[in-house]
């Protein structure tokens, strides 16, 4: 998309089926494991460039030992300063050297390999950009079993109601940050089954174990399920979490809804957990039906003997998984993935051509950005069909009337096809890092490079957007520069629908006053005079201030109600275009329809951003606060 937008995060495990030294033996490096972590997370890099952060479970490590380590960077490029930290002083051994250390002294020599890996790609949305915002997090304590990280991508709606339960257990979290305090719920879960198990295995019962005979056997039978069903009982949000449990356990589990992507594979060398499926695909070797999504609500758990379970923790929710994921966040290689892309830039194709008139002569196609090339080429695929038929249905006509259809009428049919040409191309070097509102605006039209030549005066130029939210990019840079081409027209093709609602389930995008399409409901309701249904939402949102979390609805979406969807895009396009060009020609804003989003992809339909139909109780809440704090002019977060 053309506007900057983050979201939380991405997720890697690898579990190893078999000790360091099989994967010598089978592929002449120890290091397997920890090379294919590597190459998971380059492989989702996408997924977070604001830091990066490694966990380990080293097996069998005698007392004195650590036995989980946890490594975080949050300088640029961290994935590959991470492994040149952690690989760094294996590359001071010669191959054969490498291969006949003693599996222990490599652990010792490299202390995050190990057999259970955990890797975490992070976006600065919550809590600030630094080496400790990133995960994972560790709680820790001299027995194993009761140390755990944590990483995920997340957010929850509710994280003081989950601080305030910590407190009311008798804990002290610090700070409210929902990383913090939903590690802190989990421990204290993991805890509680410690000491379920220590009842009934301790002295005095049927088992009547003591000391390390007791660790270990407790150790052996945490119940994940029941730890996630104490520990999630209260979570309001899409979450993804990966933990590592010192005695070697391992575990992920999937919010109910499904709103935050999983997906797993297991092979002969390695279980492995990922955020996107073409990663695992792509590094473990395997095809698209060996990977299968972590069912919503269950949570898979990895015992440190290698027995895996999945099992559901949470009562079976509706199914709203992130259509976001699907339009732009996830890597476009994932075959569903690339085949829905194309189909919603098909979608677009009647509407585009209808502002045509048909016309293809004088029509140049192209996308901005590099990510919005799959929907491109759905839509000249389209647009070209359409063509053709409109033209094959104007021979036959003339056929069936008696007329003659010639070799010309014949090849003109064969001839019709879109232009298309790379109008536009993002510099990656440069960094709008200028704070000041001026010279930030100046450095952001300087964002894209433009191929002059490409499109004459009587030209309209369509380009194809993933999605427009808060338009701020579209009118200081990229139409601001695609306007020295000077065309007749310019229409942005959005593949996603206008963004209305805020976002509160991990990307970043809960304040309402940013989205450019509310601008413009604003906007028209002011042109037509009917201001005070702004307040009216307003009186409704206080109203529900008061009541409990469960029983608040949408009192934004009367605004929307209030207006017309061409009329939406149409003032789209008036606030969109830049006041300060001199271009005299038109701009246009096609955006997808809701029906055309569910048509593409109608396994997914977690649409709130677009429709305000939340999963949770929590978006409701979070989109009434984000309209109180945008009339009260608060500038935050609202879900914070």
């Amino acid at each position: 998309m053309s506007d900057q937008l983050t979201h939380e995060c991405g997720l890697a495990l690898i579990r190893l089926k078999h000790p360091l030294w099989w994967y010598q033996e089978r592929f002449g490096d120890p290091l397997w494991g920890a090379r294919r972590l590597y190459l998971l997370m380059e492989k989702q890099h996408n997924r977070g460039q604001d830091g990066a952060g490694i966990g380990c479970v080293r097996f069998d490590m005698p007392p004195g030992d650590s036995f989980l380590e946890r490594e975080r960077c949050a300088k640029r490029n961290p994935i590959e300063r991470l492994f040149d930290e952690v690989l760094g002083p294996a590359r001071k051994l010669k191959p054969k050297e490498l291969a006949t250390i003693d599996p222990l002294e490599l652990k010792r020599m490299l202390p995050l390999v190990g057999e259970v890996m955990m890797g975490h790609l992070r976006y600065g949305t919550h809590g600030g950009r630094t080496a400790a915002a990133c995960h994972p997090h560790v709680r820790r304590s001299s027995l194993p079993s009761k140390t755990i990280a944590l990483a995920g991508n997340f957010n929850m709606t509710n994280s003081r109601e989950l601080f305030e339960m910590l407190v009311g257990y008798g804990l002290n979290p610090a700070g409210v940050s929902d990383t913090g305090v939903v590690l802190e719920k989990i421990a204290y879960n993991l805890d509680k089954e410690h000491e379920r198990l220590a009842a009934s295995l301790g002295p005095g019962s049927f088992r009547n174990l003591e000391g390390r005979e007791l660790t270990q056997e407790v150790a052996s039978e945490l119940d994940y399920g029941r730890i996630m069903r104490g520990a999630a009982e209260r979570f309001d949000g899409g979450y993804v979490l990966g933990g590592l449990v010192g005695s070697g356990d391992c575990f992920v589990v999937r919010d109910p809804c499904g709103i935050r992507p999983a997906f797993m594979v297991e092979t002969e060398e390695c279980i492995a957990v990922a955020s996107e499926r073409p990663a695992l695909m792509s590094v473990l070797n395997v095809s698209a039906s060996d990977v299968r999504p972590i069912e919503p609500g269950h949570v898979l758990a990895i015992r440190r003997s290698g027995e895996s379970m999945l099992s559901r923790f949470t009562p079976a929710q509706p199914l709203r998984e992130c259509t976001f994921e699907r339009i732009y966040f996830s890597r476009g290689n994932d075959p569903d993935i690339y085949e829905e892309r194309k189909q919603l830039g098909r979608n677009l194709a009647p509407r585009v051509l209808d502002l045509l008139g048909g016309d293809l002569s004088n029509a140049v196609f192209s996308f901005i950005p590099n990510t919005s090339e799959t929907s491109y080429l759905g839509l000249v695929e389209e647009v070209d069909r359409l063509a053709r038929a409109r033209r094959a249905r104007e021979l036959a006509a003339v056929a069936c009337s008696g007329g003659s259809v010639t070799e010309a009428d014949l090849l003109s049919l064969a001839g019709i096809h879109a232009r298309v040409e790379k109008v536009a191309h993002k510099d990656q070097r440069l960094r709008t890092f200028i704070t000041h509102d001026a010279a930030r605006r100046d450095l952001v039209a300087h964002v894209y490079d433009i191929t002059r030549g490409t499109v004459s005066e009587q030209d309209t130029l369509v380009v194809v957007d993933d999605s427009i939210v808060r338009g701020t990019t579209l009118r200081e840079s990229v139409i601001t520069m695609l306007s020295r081409l000077n065309p007749r027209r310019i229409i942005v093709a959005s593949s996603a629908p206008p963004i209305m609602y805020p976002d509160c389930y991990g990307i970043d995008m809960s304040q309402l006053g940013r989205f450019i399409a509310f601008e413009a409901a604003v906007s028209l309701l002011a042109q037509r005079g009917r201001e005070s249904l702004l307040a009216e939402v307003e009186a409704d949102c206080v109203s529900q201030e008061s009541i409990p979390v469960d029983r608040q609805k949408n009192a934004v979406r009367k605004l929307y109600d209030a207006l017309s969807f061409q009329d939406l895009c149409d003032e789209v396009a008036r606030l969109a275009r830049p006041r300060d060009v001199e271009w005299k020609g038109e701009l246009h804003i096609v955006y997808q329809d809701i029906e055309g989003l569910h048509r593409a992809m109608p396994g997914h339909t977690g649409d709130w951003y677009f429709t305000g139909n939340y999963p949770t109780p929590g978006g409701f809440q979070t989109l009434n606060r984000a309209y109180l704090d945008w009339r009260r002019h608060i500038d935050r977060r609202a879900y914070e």
